[in-house]
C-alpha cells in the first residue's frame, strides 16, 4: 500500500518488536537453563518494555484521540479494538515480570506468558497494519502525524542514545539515518551505536 503520511518509523517499529519477540521466545525456550535469570536481568527486556510503552502511549495521546473527533460508526470499532489490544498487553508484561521473579512458581508460568505476549502483540501489530494504519493515514492530517512523532521522540526522551540503534538494529540504517540530521547521523555512527554493540542484550 502506498501512504501519503511518511509510514517509515511506523514499520521500524513493529518490525523492532517482532524481532525483540523472537528473542525473548529463544532465551524462554533454552533448554537446561533457567531463563528468569536470564531475562530478569536482561537489558533486552528493559528496553523492549520501555519502547513498547513509550510507542503505545504515543499512540494513546496523539492519535486515537484525534481520529476519535474525525471518525464514526465502524470506524470507531476498530479504534476501539486498538485501545483494547494496548489495554490487554501492559497486564501480559506486569506478569511476566512477576514470574521472572517468583521463585515457586514463575517457572512455570513463564513459558505460557511468553506465549500469550508473542501471540496477542504480533496480533496486534497485524491488526495495525492492515486496518489501523490506512485509516490513521485516510485521517490524520501531516502535522497531525507530525504531532504523534514529536510525542513519541518526547516519551523516549534522554534515553534517545539507545533508542535509534535499537530500532536500527538488525536492518539497514541508510534510510532512516539519511533522514535525519548531520548531528545525529554522527552521534549514531560515533557514539550511540557503538555503545549499543558493547551491550550484552540478553545473557
Amino acid at each position: 500500500m502506498t501512504y501519503k503520511l511518511d509510514m517509515t518509523m511506523m514499520f521500524a517499529m513493529h518490525d523492532a518488536l517482532r524481532r525483540e519477540l523472537e528473542r525473548i521466545a529463544r532465551v524462554a525456550a533454552r533448554p537446561g537453563d533457567d531463563p528468569r535469570q536470564a531475562l530478569r536481568t536482561a537489558v533486552g527486556w528493559e528496553l523492549f518494555k520501555t519502547f513498547l510503552l513509550v510507542h503505545h502511549t504515543a499512540e494513546d495521546l496523539a492519535i486515537w484521540p484525534v481520529m476519535r473527533r474525525e471518525l464514526s460508526g465502524d470506524d470507531l470499532l476498530l479504534l476501539d479494538a486498538m485501545e483494547s489490544e494496548h489495554a490487554a498487553i501492559d497486564p501480559l508484561l506486569e506478569s511476566m515480570d512477576a514470574a521472572l521473579t517468583d521463585r515457586e512458581h514463575g517457572l512455570e508460568r513463564l513459558g505460557g506468558l511468553v506465549d500469550a505476549l508473542v501471540t496477542k502483540l504480533g496480533g496486534h501489530l497485524r491488526h495495525e497494519e492492515s486496518e489501523g494504519l490506512p485509516l490513521i493515514d485516510a485521517t490524520l492530517t501531516e502535522e497531525q502525524w507530525r504531532r504523534f512523532g514529536e510525542v513519541h521522540r518526547e516519551r523516549v526522551g534522554a534515553d534517545g542514545p539507545r533508542y535509534l540503534p535499537w530500532v536500527l538494529d538488525g536492518r539497514d540504517p541508510a534510510p532512516i539515518l539519511g533522514r535525519m540530521p548531520a548531528a545525529i547521523r554522527e552521534a549514531y555512527r560515533d557514539e550511540w551505536r557503538p555503545a549499543y554493540d558493547r551491550l550484552t542484550l540478553y545473557p
